[in-house]
């Protein structure tokens, strides 16, 4: 009995390790259909994915499960603290209407009725009231149907209400109202329509409720409805969710402290009085919002410009107190109380660095390159041809048919393929007279993929030993003939914008001696120490950011550390204000104090993402002047326009012109600004002094090495051709021309590219060599770059003060009209 127990375990094991084998199979092969399918590896069925949870107890995640609602309400209170108290802010509404003839003081009023608030609404400026019901105060901001009051107010506001008409179509100028606040961030937004039970039958008003939320949601798709004002009952709930609602807020208005200014004192006249103007002290009173307010920060204050904190102290609320017996007090316990002061780390306003105590000689530079290296023209990062009168390449010996007299060997270019039957070696000796000086560019230069023509028997090209250039006269007739053609041709084909027409007096060496060659736009190496000359005077003293990242999370830790906290009711004191800001402030629009990042004071090359408005009738011009908004400032510029995008060696094309609806890089010199801040162009007519919404784009990061490079092209006429050889006239003038520029790679519209073998006379006609036969009808051409730089940016002063400027320049031109045609003659040259 023994054994057979002995067999029937054997079997029973062999039958279980048979199973375990058929289950490690199925459970691959379940594993390779999970993994077609692109599920997560590595966890099985049933096991979570953070296994130490497996060990907490009951208790344990009832503990975690509090300290996270906990956190939700310590940041939920702190977020809507400055909204309780006695000295809690307003709720900062923006209304505006999108329709001609809507009145807004009629609209504040019946949302005010609805909570029986009976307080009047002022046509212009802040209505601050009391929501009892709620408990919560509101300020109205109501300011005139135009572009800048409107955006200042957005830029401020909690809410923004937008007023429809049920009468009315929204016009263009309430589409660029939407599309502006829209771009340059807004909060929460709310729709109300007036006048909508005036529209008869009744049935037809859910019909124009719901025409109207159907626009208004292609802009803000989150808007549920449109509420109607003349109902009672949906302005009560409006009004309920603008007191209880929590404000979103705008992304790079809460990265900074800020606050809207109730009252400007200016307490003791002017204190100094500098070469240009009057200044003095100016106190500014407001609740502080987004970040702490620190004193070591500069501030910007509406279009008036940067100035330093003096001091910070408190400004509570005047509360009246009824004393037993006694008549009603005054408690202004805390008032005048000083809460912050700077400190010696204090941003200064400096535009730029100090000059350096010791300056390098650019002019000494400049003069020994030109006098003693530059030979050539600089292709990449080399000078070609500097050494080519003390050098001669080696000789070497090529193989041509047997009775070739040394004459007919000179049109040999390369060795003549056949069996070599008849075949001998001669010296090639024909590059090598009197024209030393023509030798071909430096080794490398050529494509060594290109492949010249080499054919036995009679040569069809014309003569080159004995070119004649042609009369004066004949080549003048032939020049305008040519180019007058030339003039039809590119009215039909713009393809080439670049395109530009040397002078037959002109030298080229003088008049493109800034450029260069380049072999890759993206690739090749930039030598930027031959544009120091060239460089803007204050270029070396701008702010270089080298580790932007980095540097943008350190200054954004630095402004959450310290500072007044948010909700306090203060008076910031200013230094140095211009007195004669006094005469231009206006109370009854809205004004804003924001707080600038550490540096955004400093001055660098700035670079701005734009996408030119798809309604715009025509492209926008490189240099052109427009006015910028970036978050609270606003400056003057005249942008240059390059292609965007990364290249490899940071060299990027300067753009002449920006067509609708395409996006290009705006670089100029002006103020920092940290993180990607939304941006509105403008353009100013000068005629009815108003602004016009041109773009829009995003703030990038500076960068002090982003090259520039505007490219101009050369074309030439193919004179002659023979297979790969070809004589090429009208590009240039003068044979030094075409031994400057002989390092250059030639190309055609059709595609072929070459290089350019010798000169021909000394009418600037040359001969040169392709990688395939050209068409008679295309054009050869040569292109050459040089570095543009871009130009500062002043700050914006409002239309007013614009148009005082203008008016100023117009007297002066009437005055001394000579002297300005000589100014404007200079800029030009």
């Amino acid at each position: 009995m023994a054994p057979m127990s002995t067999a029937s375990h054997h079997h029973r094991s062999t039958t279980k390790v048979s199973h375990k084998s058929f289950k490690s199979r199925h459970s691959t092969k379940s594993f390779l259909k999970d993994k077609a399918k692109g599920k997560i590896e590595g966890l099985e069925k049933g096991t979570r994915k953070t296994p130490h949870q497996t060990m907490m107890s009951k208790l344990d995640r009832r503990n975690q499960a509090k300290q996270k609602r906990l956190l939700n309400n310590q940041q939920h209170s702190k977020a809507t603290g400055i909204f309780t108290g006695k000295d809690a802010a307003p709720r900062i509404v923006a209304v505006v209407p999108l329709c001609e003839g809507l009145d807004i003081v009629s609209a504040i009023s019946k949302l005010n009725a609805s909570a029986d608030i009976t307080e009047s609404v002022s046509e212009s400026g802040i209505t601050r009231v009391s929501v009892e019901r709620f408990k919560q105060s509101i300020a109205y901001l109501t300011v005139k149907r135009e572009l800048i009051p409107v955006s200042d107010a957005c830029r401020l506001a909690d809410f923004v209400v937008l007023v429809l008409s049920a009468k009315e179509e929204v016009d263009g100028f309430g589409e660029v109202l939407i599309r502006s606040i829209e771009t340059q961030g807004i909060s929460n937004v709310v729709t109300v329509v007036d006048n909508l039970e005036t529209i008869e039958p009744a049935k037809k008003r859910p019909l124009v409720q719901q025409s109207l939320k159907s626009f208004i949601t292609h802009f803000f798709p989150t808007v549920e409805r449109v509420n109607s004002l003349d109902n009672r009952q949906e302005c009560l709930n409006l009004v309920r969710s603008l007191c209880t609602t929590q404000p979103k807020g705008i992304h790079w208005r809460e990265d900074r402290s800020w606050m809207m200014i109730e009252e400007v004192k200016w307490p003791g006249g002017k204190n100094a009085v500098t070469e240009e103007q009057e200044i003095g002290e100016v106190v500014l009173t407001g609740i502080v919002r987004g970040k702490g307010l620190q004193a070591d920060r500069l501030v910007q204050v509406g279009d008036w410009g940067d100035f330093q904190i003096d001091k910070i102290t408190a400004a509570p609320l005047e509360n009246r107190k009824k004393v037993r017996g006694e008549a009603m007090a005054v408690d202004t316990e805390g008032q005048d109380a000083l809460l912050e002061m700077p400190t010696e780390l204090q941003d200064d306003l400096d535009e730029l660095a100090p000059e350096e105590t010791v300056m390098e000689d650019v002019d000494g530079y400049a003069v020994s390159m030109a006098a003693t290296e530059r030979k050539g023209v600089l292709l990449d990062d080399h000078h070609y041809f500097s050494d080519e009168e003390t050098r001669l390449p080696e000789r070497r010996a090529k193989r041509i048919p047997r009775g070739t007299s040394k004459a007919q060997a000179a049109w040999y270019l390369e060795d003549f393929s056949d069996s070599g039957s008849d075949l001998e070696d001669i010296d090639d000796e024909h590059d090598y007279g009197e024209n030393d000086g023509a030798a071909g560019p430096a080794e490398g230069v050529f494509d060594t993929n290109m492949r010249e023509p080499t054919e036995g028997g009679p040569s069809e090209y014309p003569q080159s030993e004995m070119f004649l250039d042609p009369s004066p006269e004949d080549e003048a007739d032939q020049i305008a003939a040519y180019r007058s053609a030339r003039k039809e041709e590119a009215e039909e084909d713009l393809e080439f914008p670049d395109e530009i027409e040397l002078l037959p007096n002109v030298s080229a060496r003088e008049r493109l001696a800034r450029y260069r060659g380049l072999k890759s736009l993206r690739t090749s190496a930039w030598e930027t120490e031959e544009d120091r000359l060239y460089e803007p005077e204050a270029w070396r003293r701008l702010l270089e950011v080298a580790d932007y990242k980095g540097a943008r999370g350190r200054v954004l830790k630095e402004s959450k550390i310290g500072g007044v906290p948010p909700g306090t009711r203060v008076n910031v004191h200013l230094r140095a204000v211009p007195i004669s800001l006094q005469q231009t402030y206006d109370p009854t629009q809205p004004l804003a104090l924001y707080s600038l990042l550490k540096h955004e004071h400093k001055r660098t090359s700035v670079n701005f993402s734009i996408t030119l408005s798809s309604e715009e009738d025509g492209p926008l011009r490189s240099k052109e002047e427009l006015i910028m908004q970036c978050g609270p400032r606003r400056f003057v510029i005249n942008p240059l326009l390059s292609e965007a995008g990364n290249t490899q060696n940071d060299v990027h094309k300067f753009q002449r012109y920006l067509h609708p609806g395409r996006t290009a890089i705006a670089s100029f010199i002006g103020p920092l600004t940290w993180g990607s801040v939304p941006t509105l162009f403008f353009k100013r007519s000068p005629t009815t002094n108003t602004l016009r919404l041109v773009g829009s784009g995003t703030s990038l990061p500076p960068s002090h090495s982003r090259v520039i490079a505007k490219r101009v092209i050369l074309t030439g006429h193919p004179f002659k051709i023979n297979k790969k050889v070809v004589t090429v006239r009208y590009m240039f003038f003068n044979s030094e021309d075409v031994a400057w520029f002989k390092a250059l790679q030639l190309w055609t519209k059709r595609g072929r590219s070459g290089f350019i073998k010798e000169s021909l006379g000394t009418h600037g006609y040359f001969k040169a060599t392709f990688d395939g036969k050209i068409n008679p009808m295309d054009a050869v051409a040569v292109s050459l770059y040089k570095r543009v730089w871009p130009r500062g940016a002043k700050l914006w002063r409002g239309l007013e003060s614009e148009k005082i400027a203008d008016e100023s320049v117009a007297v002066e031109v009437e005055e001394a009209p000579e002297l300005v045609e000589m100014q404007v003659d200079a800029v030009d040259a």
